[in-house]
C-alpha cells in the first residue's frame, strides 16, 4: 500500500463516520442544509438561514458589484470594507439574493444556537466532549454559571476555588437527560474571553480585554444591562408586525392549501365524467356500427339474391332458346323434306312462342348489381343511439331513369349566343333526390335539320343528386336535347329545344326629328332620308326627305315598342346608310 493511500484512508474513514453519524441524528437544527452534517463553524447569512462557513464559501457567486469611494482619514474599516467589491450570493434554502461582506463568510454572523444544538446532539448520541479548561481529559461535568465542560479533576478544582465554588456544576448525564443547555459566546480576538460586554458606539457585543484595549473610549455596558432595549426591539418587530404577518399568511396559505385540493377533486370529477361519456359514447358508436354493419348485410343478401334470381331467368330463357335453336338447325341441316314438314307445326310453334312471349330483357335493363350504388356518408346524421348523437349512414339508392327530373327554362327554350342553363335531379324509384353525385350523365344537344350542327355542352356534378348542364348555342333554330345516364335515356329525353334570335335593342332615339331631339345641334345625325339646309346633318319637320311621323333614329322604325331593324334593312331603305344620332 502506498503512502498517499495510507493518508486517504483516515480521511476516508472520517468521512465515512460522518456520514454514518448524519444518519442517526434526530435533530436537524444541529444539521447544515447544505452538506448534511453537523454545523461546522455556523454563519447567518442575511435572510436569517444558517449554513456552514465552508458552505457559503463554496456557494456560487450570483453577481459581482464594486463600490467606488474615495478613502478618507477617520474612515472606519467598515467603511472601508463597504468600499470593496460586494459578492451576492442565492441563499441554498429560500433562493434569496443576499451580499456577502468582502470579507468572505468569516465576515458574517456566528450562529451560537446552532452551536448549542450541535454540542447537545453530540451529547445525546454519546460523542467525545473534552475539557473546556485542560483540554486533556474526557468531560463528565458543565459549570451552568461559566458554561464550561469539565473533566473530573478540573470539576474538583473549580468547586475547591473560592471565586467558583458557588456555582451550579450538574452531570452531563443528567444534562443529556434534561435536552437543554447553552454555552458561553467567546471573543474572536481573544480565545478564553466570554462576551460580557455591550459596545454602544460600535453596537458590538466586547470581552473586558477588548473594552480594555479597542474600545477604551466607548462607552461599555454590561450585556445584562442593555439585553431589555435591544431585546424588546426584537420582540417588538416579532409580536406587533411579524407574527401577525405570518398569522395571515398562514391563513393564505390555508386558503389556497384548501384551493388546491378542491380544484384536484374538481378535476378528478370533471375527469371521470369524461372517462364516463367516453366510454358511453364509444360504447354509441360501437352499437352504430354494428348496426350499420347489419344493414350492410341486409343489403348484400338482397342484392346477392336479386342476382340469383336475374341469373336463374337469364339461365332458363338461354337452355329455352338454344335447346330450339339447336333442334331447329339440326333439323334444317340433317332433316330430308318429309322430316322437315313433318316436324314444322311443332317447330314452329315453339319457334314463334319464343319469339314472341319468352324472356328477352334487353341488354340495356340488365345491368349487373356490382354495389357501386351502395356508399357510406360519414359526416351525414345518422340520429341517436343511446342518447347520443351519431354520424354516417349507409346509402344505397339507385338512380330510376323513370324518375329523373330536370328543371330550368334552358331545356325549352334558348337565345342565339346567351347561356341556357337547366339541371338534372337524380331521383330514386321513391322519387327522393339521391344524395350523392358520380352518376355518368352524357348530355348532347344536335340541331334538327342540320345534322352536323352540334353544340358543346358542360356538365358540372353538384355533389348532392344533381348535374348542371350548361351551353351557348351559336345558331337558331330547333334542336334536339339528349339526356342520358349510364347511357339510357332519362324520361322524356330527346326533349325539344327551340333557339330564337337575341333581340335587338334600339341604340338611337325615338323622335319626331333629329332638330328637335338634339336641341339644335348641327351635328345631330338620324337614318332616315331627311335633310335640313345651313349645316344640319338630320332630319326637321317639313323639310326634304322627312318621314312625316315619329320614327327611330337608329334604324327608321316607326313602332317605338319594337326590335331594331338589321343593317342590311337600312341600307335598302335609306341612302344615307345606318348613320348614329349624337345624342346631348
Amino acid at each position: 500500500m502506498s503512502q498517499s493511500e495510507q493518508t486517504e484512508n483516515p480521511e476516508q474513514q472520517t468521512l465515512n463516520s460522518e456520514h454514518e453519524q448524519s444518519l442517526v441524528l434526530v435533530n436537524p437544527k444541529a444539521v447544515c442544509n447544505v452538506c448534511k452534517r453537523l454545523y461546522r463553524d455556523p454563519k447567518i447569512l442575511p435572510c436569517l438561514h444558517t449554513f456552514c462557513s465552508d458552505c457559503i464559501a463554496q456557494l456560487e457567486p450570483f453577481s459581482l458589484s464594486s463600490r467606488s469611494a474615495e478613502k478618507r482619514e477617520g474612515d472606519t474599516a467598515e467603511r472601508q470594507e463597504r468600499a470593496a467589491v460586494t459578492v451576492t450570493v442565492l441563499c441554498p434554502d429560500c433562493d434569496s439574493e443576499v451580499d456577502l461582506p468582502p470579507s468572505g463568510p468569516a465576515g458574517l454572523s456566528t450562529d451560537h444556537l446552532a452551536l448549542d444544538e450541535v454540542f447537545l446532539e453530540t451529547l445525546v448520541t454519546d460523542g467525545p466532549l473534552g475539557c473546556d479548561l485542560c483540554g486533556e481529559g474526557g468531560a463528565e461535568s458543565r459549570c451552568e454559571v461559566c458554561c464550561f465542560n469539565l473533566c473530573e479533576f478540573c470539576c474538583q478544582a473549580h468547586r475547591r476555588q473560592k471565586r467558583t465554588a458557588s456555582h451550579s456544576v450538574q452531570s452531563l448525564q443528567d444534562l443529556k437527560s434534561g435536552g437543554s443547555l447553552s454555552r458561553p459566546v467567546l471573543c474572536g480576538l481573544h480565545p478564553g474571553q466570554e462576551l460580557r460586554l455591550f459596545c454602544q458606539p460600535c453596537d458590538l457585543p466586547v470581552c473586558l480585554e477588548c473594552a480594555a484595549t479597542l474600545h477604551r473610549d466607548h462607552r461599555c455596558c454590561p450585556t445584562q444591562n442593555v439585553i431589555n432595549r435591544h431585546g424588546d426591539s426584537i420582540r417588538e418587530l416579532v409580536t406587533v408586525r411579524l407574527r401577525p404577518r405570518m398569522e395571515r399568511l398562514k391563513d393564505s396559505m390555508l386558503k389556497v392549501e384548501i384551493s388546491q385540493e378542491a380544484l384536484q377533486e374538481r378535476m378528478d370529477a370533471t375527469a371521470n365524467e369524461v372517462r364516463a361519456f367516453a366510454r358511453a359514447y364509444a360504447s354509441a358508436v360501437e352499437a352504430h356500427c354494428l348496426s350499420l354493419l347489419h344493414r350492410l348485410e341486409e343489403l348484400r343478401v338482397q342484392r346477392r339474391n336479386q342476382l340469383h334470381l336475374q341469373q336463374a331467368q337469364l339461365q332458363q330463357a338461354l337452355l329455352d332458346v338454344g335447346g330450339s335453336v339447336e333442334f331447329a338447325e339440326r333439323l334444317l341441316s340433317c332433316g330430308s323434306d318429309a322430316e322437315i314438314l313433318s316436324a314444322k307445326g311443332v317447330t314452329l310453334r315453339r319457334l314463334t312462342s319464343l319469339a314472341e312471349s319468352s324472356y328477352d330483357p334487353p341488354p340495356a335493363s340488365v345491368a349487373p348489381d356490382d354495389g357501386s350504388s351502395i356508399s357510406f356518408l360519414s359526416w351525414e346524421p345518422a340520429g341517436e343511439m343511446g342518447g347520443f348523437p351519431v354520424v354516417g349512414v349507409i346509402h344505397a339508392k339507385t338512380v330510376d331513369l323513370s324518375k329523373c327530373t330536370i328543371e330550368g327554362e334552358g331545356l325549352q327554350r334558348g337565345t342565339e349566343r346567351e347561356q341556357g342553363l337547366f339541371v338534372l335531379v337524380c331521383r330514386d324509384s321513391a322519387g327522393e333526390q339521391l344524395a350523392r353525385g358520380g352518376e355518368h350523365v352524357l348530355v348532347s344537344i344536335v340541331h334538327k335539320e342540320k345534322k352536323n350542327c352540334t353544340m358543346e355542352s358542360t356538365v358540372v356534378d353538384n355533389s348532392d343528386g344533381s348535374y348542371s348542364v350548361s351551353y351557348t348555342p351559336e345558331e337558331t333554330g330547333a334542336y334536339s336535347v339528349w339526356v342520358c345516364v349510364k347511357a339510357q335515356h332519362v324520361k322524356g329525353s330527346p326533349f325539344p329545344l327551340n333557339v330564337k334570335r337575341k333581340f335587338r335593342h334600339h341604340v338611337g332615339t325615338f323622335h319626331c326629328c333629329s332638330f328637335c331631339s338634339g336641341g339644335g345641334f348641327k351635328e345631330a345625325r338620324c337614318s332616315c332620308a331627311g335633310t335640313m339646309p345651313g349645316g344640319f346633318k338630320g332630319c326637321g319637320h317639313g323639310h326634304k326627305g322627312h318621314p312625316g311621323k315619329p320614327h327611330w333614329s337608329c334604324c327608321t322604325s316607326f313602332v317605338e315598342q319594337s326590335e331594331c331593324l338589321p343593317q342590311s334593312v337600312i341600307a335598302a331603305i335609306s341612302p344615307r346608310g345606318h348613320l348614329r344620332t349624337v345624342e346631348l
